[in-house]
This record gives structure tokens, C-alpha cells and sequence, in this order.
């Protein structure tokens, strides 16, 4: 997508060799006008296939996921939370991800309630690096039953393999943007 990679560009900053802040469009601060162009690659690049639910991450994943369902039909958001809340006490699926960013490990739940078996699952994250997140919501949505149709990601980080991986188990990946490196502050583009 030539008008994300512009963005990343213009607004985002490399950090290092390994981090691509874009907290002034994506992840803190949201272009809502953008949001919908994404929403509407999202739709483009999985326009074959039927989408019951969008699953995603608390809490920049849900802005994202919004913005495309409504492309998709208006299919409920379920987004994992990273600590179970005293309201959560139906049962829950739960998997660990591992964040990059954060260097830390958040438990990923999903109230059992709102996953069910047959349901047709689209995986939407604002990135993806090694992939765990997303396959964390695969694992989840399997659990439940589930059939995971499609992982989404808006920013992939090419060079640590999360695609890769995902695609090795078999599910269909679509990233909007790929870096294939971070240089001296520089992005390379896949």
C-alpha cells in the first residue's frame, strides 16, 4: 500500500535497527481518515473469503479492526484483553504472546462467549514483527473452534520472520506494508 509506506515515511521514525514508531498516525494518536483507507486495503486483500469475526488486541488493534468491519458486513470486534477483568469470569480462552516492543508477556483472553465453533475468524493487528500475537489469536480461535480465515497486519517487520511463521502454519497472511530492514534510520521496503 504506496500511500501506508509514504506515511511510515513522512510521520514515522526508525529507532535502532528493529523499531518503527508511528505513534502520530497508527498507535497513539489515530488518523481516523487514514484508518479507512486501511479498512479498505483490508477488504480489497480479503474480499474472497467470508468473515463471521474480527479479532484483534487491545488496545491498538481495535481502531483498525473498526474501521474495516464495517466493509466486511459489520461482523462483531473481539479483542483479546492482556488482563482478565473481575467481569471476565464466564471462562475464557487464553494464550501467551510474547511483545516485542515491550519485551514482556501478556496472557491474551477471550471470553468464551464470544467465539464459537464455525465461526470464520479474520486476524487484524497494527504489526506484526515475530508473529506472536496473531498466532496467540490463532491458538485461541482454534481452541474455540474456530476457523481462522485470514491474518491481517497494517506494518510487518519482514526481517524477524512473523509471516513466515504464520504462513507455515497454514494460515493466509496479508500485511499492508513489509520493512524488510532498518538501517542507519533508513526503511528498506519489501
Amino acid at each position: 500500500m504506496e500511500s501506508l509506506k509514504e506515511k511510515i515515511l513522512t510521520e514515522g521514525e526508525a529507532i535502532g535497527t528493529e523499531i518503527v514508531k508511528v505513534d502520530g498516525f497508527l498507535n497513539h494518536q489515530i488518523d481516523v481518515k487514514f484508518l479507512e483507507e486501511i479498512g479498505e486495503e483490508f477488504k480489497r486483500r480479503f474480499d474472497d473469503i467470508e468473515v463471521d469475526k474480527i479479532l484483534t488486541v487491545e488496545a491498538s488493534g481495535i481502531a483498525i479492526a473498526c474501521m474495516a468491519a464495517p466493509l466486511f458486513g459489520y461482523p462483531p470486534v473481539v479483542f483479546a484483553k492482556k488482563a482478565a477483568p473481575s467481569t471476565m469470569n464466564e471462562g475464557f480462552y487464553e494464550a501467551e504472546a510474547k511483545s516485542f516492543t515491550k519485551g514482556t508477556i501478556s496472557k491474551l483472553k477471550v471470553a468464551k462467549k464470544f467465539l464459537k465453533e464455525g465461526d470464520k475468524v479474520l486476524i487484524i493487528d497494527d504489526f506484526m514483527a515475530s508473529g506472536e500475537a496473531a498466532a496467540a489469536l490463532a491458538q485461541i480461535a482454534t481452541e474455540a473452534g474456530a476457523e481462522v480465515v485470514g491474518v491481517g497486519a497494517v506494518i510487518e517487520k519482514g526481517f524477524q520472520g512473523g509471516s513466515e511463521r504464520l504462513r507455515s502454519m497454514g494460515y493466509r497472511v496479508e500485511s499492508l506494508a513489509v520493512i524488510e530492514k532498518i538501517e542507519d534510520g533508513v526503511l528498506t521496503f519489501e
